[in-house]
């Protein structure tokens, strides 16, 4: 197969090309204004300032847990994005599934569960001050970074709603009145190339300039069968991006500072396709259907191999504006004022192979009409923050309004009808025989039986262009916040803060089955008489039994045979629908904590917290027995969506303490957390459903330690520790979470009471060591290596015990030979170097189960149907990396 090259894109090499012959221009030995904006690294890690509480305080006084990473510790770790960060932090988790764009982090076991753009996130990702609606809107090259934050625990008091499991602070570069430049050029395996440069200009006494752009190409990960296609492309998970920022700083006098940012990103990639964890009793056919093979022939995930004939192209754009302005004003003794304006606008489109498998069964092609996710987002914050001998104050107003489109759609391929009449005439046709004399029921080619049902001919029951629906959603939402911190003594720290928000949100959606749905809507014209007439074809002696008899054969099957013709995108009932929801909310959250320093060295503190995450839409097709959302399975469109808000209250005692000299600092905080209305988004097999769960609590310890050593000049060392018990309540709300009076009632949900909560951990660690040295008299060496352990989790939303992951660690490790004065570095670097195996996100194989919601054939009560898929985390990969600096 020919390698794909890196192709350049004009626009990065004249942005990289003006970087480099800038600082080539005699003027840059004269230009420097060191009485400008020159921040200086803390030289003891007890000085290292953080922006927890929105205001620049040293870290080891905040009452918060935090972990602050410099951007030394991310550019050794190899950061580029926030999955990357996970290895620094403990008790951190962020996975992809369908795409990159679906991306969630999670803290401390606690996160939005599921791929559903209507659910906000848990965990709040603020990129330069502007929060990002999802964290998939925040997935992308960070560029220039100057730290990062990661606060633990609920934080919606000061950064607001969603972020009730905690927050990811993201602080890039800012313009500065010294001229440099940069210029970064990696290569790796799987055919990594990557190039990227900064320019930073002072213009003039009171302004100054900087500009980021990358561009990065690699190979997919994944070997693809295509099968017949009509798919071509045989690699997945490859990477093909572009980015650039550009900043404006303005300081028109000592009180005055304006900084305006412009970026974008685009991506052109294929993701995401998924690898076979359990080869179910329904691959035979999906072989036969393919002509081949259809899935991989055995369950061998860790080969890097997937089955996929349709295309999963992935195309990301993201844009946007933003002003901030700080202003030391005149008011209330020289009280800041700080305005953040923002305009966002991100959108992704993704083609997918539903079936993840060589046959064509059901698909979405990668366009904007049937495949579109796009935020459009204002936002808008106000902070005034003071202080007086006794009291730091804030108090700020934030507002955004946020557009939401979903464009989304499923497509037939040509063997969906004979894959799905199959398994129903297989299932249906064996229950039938086992209640009537041997040989009374023709079981012969199952593939014709559903057009036998609809009375129309095989092969054009499910063609085309089976649904095609559009989702409109605005939110609005405005709120009120203040924190405060009171000074009691000079040891006692007392804070309080409060906060009101107000959220609307407006829902539009327009159903349509393109193709008519001729299957379904056929059947539903006269349910039990088409059953009735398709028994009566495979029954020769149909007539001999007696009116009673066949009623009851005929009903006690019509509700399974109608359902399965029936499914959510091949629904007629669906057909033709528009619907308007709207939800209000008005919610208080707030904040209080006590801290109380013993002496210079150590701290303690207490607090309290209630959080909040807002309620929301599912924004997919939703149908159940009744039509109401909370009820089981069926074909009545559910017209009403919604899921209320989820709540949050937490108490932390922490301590933090520092050592030697102000050289070493470890901080821990014990943590309980009860959420309540808990948003699961789960997929079961054939649709996404939203429950809400009473009840989840998370307790445990965080602890962390920074340490450098004096006595061993150049050493760095970093590590924490997160023990969280996470688990979901004992309660069963809906039908899904109920134990049956036989295996084949058992709800979906059915494990979730009282279990350990999915993507959760009980036990993560993390630890780098970071060894600086002199190389005779003009060199340096560096190296690194960081670690991450996460003990077993369950991938699934449904805790199936085929979608538990064993613990597993993964290693990356860094080592550089550069000039002394920083002018140029090389560096040899791996990621994940041992090659630790591991899965992302476990799924139950789309469609390749018509049975029951029990685990695979491998235990007691179970149904062999069962496959399921997962997404993979990264294989080891390994590169070389050259930094210059002008």
């Amino acid at each position: 197969m020919q390698q794909k090259q890196l192709q350049p894109k004009p626009l990065a090499l004249a942005l990289l090309a003006a970087m480099v012959s800038m600082v080539a221009m005699p003027a840059l030995a004269q230009d420097s204004a060191a009485g400008k904006d020159t921040k200086q690294e803390a030289k003891t890690l007890d000085a290292i300032v953080v922006t927890a509480q929105k205001r620049e305080e040293i870290m080891q006084d905040v009452p918060i847990m935090i972990t602050a990473l410099s951007q030394e510790a991310l550019q050794d770790a190899g950061v580029r994005d926030i999955k990357d960060l996970q290895v620094l932090v403990p008790g951190l988790t962020v996975t992809s599934t369908q795409s990159e764009a679906i991306t969630t982090a999670r803290i401390r076991g606690i996160g939005t569960v599921g791929d559903n753009v209507g659910l906000e996130s848990s965990v709040g990702v603020v990129i330069d001050g502007v929060y990002r609606p999802r964290n998939s809107v925040g997935f992308g090259d960070l560029g220039e970074l100057e730290r990062i934050e990661v606060l633990k625990g609920p934080q919606g008091t000061i950064f607001g709603k969603n972020t009730s499991a905690g927050v990811i602070n993201v602080v890039t570069k800012r313009p500065d009145f010294v001229r440099t430049a940069d210029l970064e050029v990696t290569a790796g395996d799987y055919g990594l190339l990557g190039l990227s440069g900064s320019f930073n200009t002072p213009v003039g006494e009171n302004a100054a300039f900087r500009i980021f752009a990358t561009q990065r190409e690699r190979d997919g990960f994944m070997k693809i069968h295509t099968g017949a296609g009509p798919r071509t492309n045989q690699r997945d998970s490859d990477q093909n991006y572009s980015s650039v920022r550009a900043q404006w700083r303005i300081l028109p006098n000592d009180d005055l500072d304006i900084n305006f940012i412009a970026d974008y990103t685009r991506r052109n990639e294929n993701c995401c396709s998924a690898v076979t964890l359990v080869r179910g009793a329904t691959a035979p056919l999906i072989d036969a259907l393919s002509g081949g093979s259809g899935v991989s022939p055995i369950a061998n995930p860790f080969a890097r191999e997937a089955w996929s004939n349709r295309d999963t192209t992935q195309k990301i754009q993201d844009k946007g504006l933003s002003a901030e302005v700080n202003w030391n004003t005149p008011w209330f003794d020289g009280a800041n004022l700080t305005s953040i304006t923002a305009v966002r606008d991100w959108g992704v489109v993704n083609g997918l192979d539903f079936d993840y498998s060589a046959a064509d069964i059901l698909y979405r092609q990668g366009n904007r009409d049937e495949s579109l996710s796009q935020f459009k987002q204002f936002s808008q914050e106000f902070r005034l923050t003071g202080a007086s001998e006794k009291v730091d104050w804030m108090v700020g107003l934030f507002y955004a309004n946020e557009d939401l489109k979903r464009n989304d759609s499923y497509r037939f391929g040509g063997a969906y009808e004979a894959y799905l009449s199959t398994l129903v005439g297989q299932k249906v046709l064996a229950g039938v025989q086992a209640q009537l004399p041997p040989g009374w029921v023709n079981q012969a080619n199952p593939a014709t039986f559903l057009s036998q049902v609809s009375g129309k001919p095989y092969g054009t029951n499910y063609t085309g262009l089976g649904a095609l629906d559009r989702y409109k959603q605005n939110a609005k939402s405005v709120a009120l916040f203040t924190n405060n911190t009171w000074h009691a003594t000079d040891a006692l720290d007392v804070t309080m803060g409060l906060r009101y928000t107000q959220e609307n949100k407006k829902l539009d959606s327009l159903y349509s089955n393109p193709n008519g749905s001729i299957g379904c809507g056929s059947t539903l014209a006269n349910p039990g008489g088409r059953v009735g007439a398709a028994l009566a074809a495979r029954i020769p002696n149909f007539g001999l039994l007696s009116p009673q008899t066949q009623a009851a054969l005929i009903g006690a099957v019509t509700p399974d045979i109608v359902g399965f013709m029936c499914l959510p995108w091949a629904n007629a009932l669906h057909n033709g629908r528009s619907t308007k929801q709207s939800r209000d909310e008005s919610e208080w959250t707030g904040t209080l904590k006590a801290a109380y320093r013993w002496n210079p060295n150590v701290m303690t503190y207490g607090s309290a917290a209630r959080g909040y995450k807002a309620g929301g839409f599912n924004l997919d097709r939703v149908q159940s027995k009744d039509g109401l959302s909370i009820s089981g399975a069926g074909i009545a469109p559910v017209n009403d969506t919604s899921f209320p808000g989820e709540f949050v209250d937490s108490y932390e005692l922490g301590t933090k303490t520092t050592w030697a000299g102000g050289n070493l600092l470890l901080n821990a905080t014990l943590f309980h957390q009860t959420y309540s209305d808990f948003q699961l988004n789960s997929f079961l097999g054939t649709s996404f459903v939203v429950r809400s769960i009473p009840k989840v609590v998370s307790q445990g310890i965080d602890a962390e330690l920074m340490w450098k050593p004096v006595a061993v000049k150049g050493l760095m060392l970093h590590g924490g520790l997160t023990y969280a018990d996470t688990k979901y309540g004992h309660e069963r709300p809906t039908a899904e979470f109920m134990i049956g009076a036989t295996p084949d009632k058992y709800g979906a949900l059915y494990k979730l009471p009282g279990s350990q909560a999915s993507f959760a951990p009980k036990w993560s660690t993390s630890g780098s060591a970071t060894y600086e040295w002199d190389v005779g008299s003009n060199m340096t060496g560096r190296f690194n290596v960081g670690a991450k352990y996460m003990s077993e989790f369950n991938t699934g939303s449904d805790l199936d015990v085929e979608k538990q992951q064993a613990g597993f660690t993964v290693v990356n490790a860094r080592i550089g030979l550069g000039s002394r004065n920083r002018k140029w570095m090389l560096e040899l670097w791996g990621q994940n170097i041992f090659d630790a195996k591991y899965v992302q996100v476990g799924f139950d194989g789309p469609l390749q189960a018509v049975g029951s919601p029990l685990p695979n054939a491998q235990h007691a009560a179970s149904d062999p149907l069962n496959s399921y898929n997962g997404f993979l985390g990264a294989p080891a990969t390994y590169g070389v990396t050259l930094r210059m600096q002008f």
